[in-house]
């Protein structure tokens, strides 16, 4: 068993926003691989399922916390204890302001570098859990990223929005096969990473007004 969680907020006032964007990944993940359906366990919603990898069907936990980002890691913290699994078994899909948007990287263990959601997973289970990470880029001063991160995807962000979180889906079996270099390498092959519109930076000053 491993356990996919995606990171946001709960509720469909949050639903687009940036900040929501590892939930979304798992959305699509659900669909390319047919696990549903979701019911409330460990403080979030759940789903259960198997995903064919080189190795064999391999059970899949979808996690996403309802606890508010900040607070996420009481919940993989739960799910981890109750299938008696450890931090190498968790892989965290999370939207990332240091990367610019529609980037993907991977990384095992590492600081929070100032994501609260990740600080907290950290404090629950410890750092050496996998992370798969998903640009949305920086606003450009520490004052505006709050109201980055919970405001909306704009309209020409859905493209490369929608393109990441399916090929997160569709290159899953590299991942659960523990080949996560070769996961990175194909998730930005199936979605090459969208540019940021000239316009956006004007838009999201806007946004923080």
């Amino acid at each position: 068993m491993l356990i996919l969680a995606g990171l946001g907020n709960p509720g469909a006032k949050y639903a687009h926003n940036r900040h929501n964007l590892g939930m979304l990944a798992l959305n699509a993940i659900a669909g390319r691989w047919k696990i549903g359906p979701e019911r409330s366990r460990f403080q979030s919603l759940t789903a259960e399922g198997s995903v064919d990898a080189q190795q064999g069907p391999i059970r899949v936990l979808l996690l996403k916390p309802q606890t508010f980002y900040n607070d996420s890691g009481q919940a993989v913290a739960a799910a981890m204890k109750f299938y008696k699994l450890t931090p190498a078994d968790v892989i965290v899909f999370y939207d990332e302001i240091d990367m610019a948007p529609g980037r993907f990287r991977m990384k095992t263990g590492g600081g929070a570098a100032g994501n609260n959601g990740i600080r907290s997973i950290t404090a629950h289970i410890g750092a050496d859990f996998r992370r798969a990470r998903m640009g949305t880029g920086h606003p450009g001063h520490k004052d505006r990223v709050m109201g980055h991160v919970l405001s909306d995807f704009h309209k020409a962000d859905h493209e490369w929005v929608n393109a990441l979180c399916n090929a997160c889906a569709e290159a899953l079996p590299l991942l659960l096969a523990g080949e996560d270099e070769k996961y990175q390498a194909e998730v930005m092959r199936l979605a090459p990473a969208g540019k940021l519109d000239p316009r956006q930076a004007a838009r999201d000053g806007n946004d923080q007004a």
